[in-house]
C-alpha cells in the first residue's frame, strides 16, 4: 500500500487593511518561499478514501535529513513510527502493521525499535522523507478571508488538468509570516486535511532504547 503523498504549499503575507491585492499565484510564491526557508516544521495529516479507510500521519523535520514521523491506518490500526537521524533510521511498527505485511499472526507485543541504515528506505514502504517540497502547481485562483485555528488567513484555491477529480484549498496566515497553515484536497476519490505549525522550532532528536540493530545486515 503506497503512502500518498500530496502536499505543496501556499501564503500570504498582508498587513490585514484590506490594501492587498496580490493574485492567488503571487500568494502562493511568497508562501513556498517563507516554507522553504524553515529550519524545522510540524506536518499533520489525514486522508480518507470513499469508503470512509485511511490514515493519519505526523511529520517533525528540519526539511533535511533529521525528522521523526508516525502513521496510523485507521481501519485495521497498524501504526509505523520512525526517527531519521541523518543517514539512520530507527523504525517501530507495532504488532498490527508487522501481521497486516507478513499476514502471519505474532506473540506478545512489539515495542522495539530497528536501526536501518537510511538509504534501505524505498518509496511505498510507509518511511517518510524529512525535505518536504514547497512549489506552486496548476492555477491558482485568491479566495475570500478566513481564518485556521484562530489566525487570521486567506484561502487560495487551487485546480490542475493533471488532477480531474477534485481541487485544493490552501490557507495561508495574513498576520506575521505568510505561513502556510492548512492544505484541504477533495475529490471523487479521497478527501486530505494536512495543517503546518511548529514554525522553526527546535528539533532535539536522540536515538531511541530497545533497539535492534540490522546494519551489519546490509551486505
Amino acid at each position: 500500500m503506497a503512502v500518498l503523498a500530496c502536499l505543496v504549499v501556499a501564503g500570504c503575507s498582508g498587513s490585514g487593511s484590506g490594501e492587498d491585492k496580490r493574485s492567488g499565484q503571487e500568494i502562493l510564491d511568497e508562501a513556498n518561499k517563507t516554507m522553504s526557508g524553515l529550519t524545522s516544521v510540524t506536518v499533520e495529516g489525514t486522508t480518507t478514501n470513499a469508503k470512509g479507510q485511511g490514515f493519519t500521519a505526523r511529520l517533525t523535520t528540519d526539511l533535511d535529513d533529521h525528522c521523526t514521523s508516525k502513521t496510523t491506518w485507521n481501519w485495521n490500526g497498524a501504526a509505523l513510527e520512525q526517527i531519521r537521524i541523518g543517514e539512520t533510521d530507527y523504525v517501530r511498527p507495532n504488532r498490527a502493521y508487522i501481521e497486516w505485511w507478513s499476514d502471519k499472526p505474532m506473540d506478545g507485543d512489539q515495542d522495539r525499535w530497528i536501526k536501518t541504515p537510511a538509504s534501505k528506505a524505498e518509496p511505498g514502504d510507509g518511511l517518510a522523507r524529512c525535505p518536504r517540497d514547497f512549489s506552486s502547481f496548476g492555477t491558482a485562483k485568491r479566495g475570500e478571508p478566513t481564518e485556521v485555528d484562530g489566525t487570521p488567513a486567506i484561502s487560495v484555491v487551487v485546480t490542475d488538468k493533471r488532477v480531474k477529480t477534485g481541487k485544493y484549498t490552501f490557507y495561508v496566515a495574513t498576520e506575521g509570516k505568510p505561513y502556510l497553515l492548512k492544505v484541504v484536497y477533495k475529490g471523487s476519490d479521497f478527501h486530505t486535511t494536512t495543517t503546518y505549525s511548529g514554525f522553526d522550532k527546535p528539533l532535539d532528536l536522540k536515538p531511541p532504547t530497545k533497539v535492534l540493530d540490522t546494519t551489519a545486515w546490509s551486505h
